[in-house]
């Protein structure tokens, strides 16, 4: 099988400031000063695993095991502090919800703004615009500012954006666990087709019972760390009994 990402160790380092700074200038100040103290703080360390053509990856872990983090490397938002990563493929990400939106404007600007970062061009939008809104059930809100809207509409429109064009790659961040369970087993459908396509896709969730339903392979991050990676069903039963 042809390998679509590879991740060799792949490290990711914060400076977190050990003080609290009140101003702007105060933070100048001390930062001139050489005064400005940090804590180094490690997301990732050293983490390698490949991703073949039409896996479907599912990372698991407890808060602070670096999942998103993970995510966002792989969607290129964030460049690790070292090791490489490399995609082969056009990759649609989900990874928050409201990501890409701006809360002035309306669901319909949002949906060509966001699709803009995306990489879509206006024609495609304009031709998928309906597509995008019978999914999301957003018809009533169409021109409302998404300011106004709930966290399980933001993810409805934001979903139905994300995968309205066949991506070799796709990213989803807990995104499905704000809607209700319509909207979950929607999205679920949704996945299964673009699974059923041929699409790579990877994705975060403390639901375990998603993840095995959905998932042939799983990452396991402990602490920033790969404690495991492989057979869904093996590395699941082992996490779920050190919960």
């Amino acid at each position: 099988m042809e390998t679509v990402v590879s991740v060799k160790n792949v490290s990711m380092k914060f400076n977190l400031m050990e003080e609290k700074v009140d101003t702007f200038k105060e933070y100048i100040v001390k930062l001139l000063k050489g005064k400005l103290l940090f804590n180094e703080f490690v997301a990732l360390n050293d983490v390698s695993f490949d991703i073949e053509k039409g896996d479907i990856i599912g990372i698991v872990g407890f808060n602070g095991a670096g999942k998103s983090t993970m995510l966002k490397i792989l969607a290129g938002v964030l460049e690790p502090s070292c090791g490489s990563v490399t995609v082969k493929g056009t990759i649609a990400p989900l990874i928050e919800v409201g990501a890409g939106f701006d809360p002035e404007l309306t669901a319909r600007e949002n949906i060509f703004l966001n699709g803009a970062i995306l990489g879509h061009s206006r024609q495609f939008l304009q031709e998928h615009f309906e597509e995008i809104i019978d999914f999301a059930e957003l018809h009533k809100f169409v021109n409302v500012p998404v300011k106004n809207f709930s966290s399980g509409m933001y993810a409805r429109l934001g979903f139905a954006i994300a995968t309205v064009v066949d991506a070799d790659i796709l990213i989803v961040d807990e995104v499905l666990s704000v809607g209700d369970y319509r909207f979950q087993e929607k999205c679920e459908k949704r996945i299964r087709d673009m699974i059923n396509k041929g699409t790579t896709i990877i994705i975060v969730s403390h639901d375990i019972g998603m993840i095995e339903r959905l998932c042939n392979k799983v990452l396991w991050l402990d602490c920033g760390v790969k404690k495991d990676f492989g057979e869904t069903q093996k590395i699941c039963d082992e996490y779920k009994n050190c919960q």
